[in-house]
């Protein structure tokens, strides 16, 4: 597991769990690896025609700015004790754990089995709140064990009501 990971918790005197310094990136394999097919992909431009090199060299490039995300926007989620921190390319996003909910969406499209991890801080219908999803390339290893973590290490130490996947 390359997983970027820090984990330290604190028990608290009611026996809840408090985060120290808790973070998910994406595997520095992974990058290493999408960077290595972007090059194959930007030297395999010197035998193409015209259009493929059209093709294969945005290819190429969707590969490199991919990448750079990964390095840029590191690490992608943090648990503090004050709630969540979230990076993106842009900005990073501060979601405190008061009305935060931690859910893992299981879902199967053409045959291919996937989850993400949802954080949600809307407090009803009429709130629009903040919904970030994250997958397994975000997080750098299974959404169900980030999700793990973060219900042993929310305030009240238990897991959310909702936490169970649907399809």
């Amino acid at each position: 597991m390359a997983t970027e990971r820090s984990v330290t918790f604190r028990m608290g005197d009611d026996g809840s769990c408090q985060a120290g310094d808790v973070q998910w990136s994406p595997r520095p394999a992974e990058t290493a690896a999408v960077v290595a097919v972007a090059l194959g992909l930007g030297l395999a431009l010197v035998l193409l025609d015209a259009p493929g090199r059209i093709l294969v060299g945005g290819g190429a490039l969707l590969l490199l700015v991919l990448a750079a995300r990964d390095v840029l926007a590191r690490p992608r989620l943090r648990a503090g004790p004050d709630g969540l921190d979230v990076r993106t390319w842009t900005r990073g996003r501060h979601l405190p754990w008061a009305g935060l909910r931690v859910r893992v969406r299981e879902s199967r499209r053409l045959g291919v089995h996937s989850r993400t991890l949802e954080l949600d801080t809307a407090a009803g219908p009429d709130d629009d709140g903040v919904l970030v999803v994250l997958g397994r390339r975000d997080l750098g290893t299974d959404p169900e064990q980030v999700a793990r973590a973060l219900w042993a290490i929310t305030p009240n130490g238990r897991a959310p009501d909702d936490r169970t996947a649907d399809g």
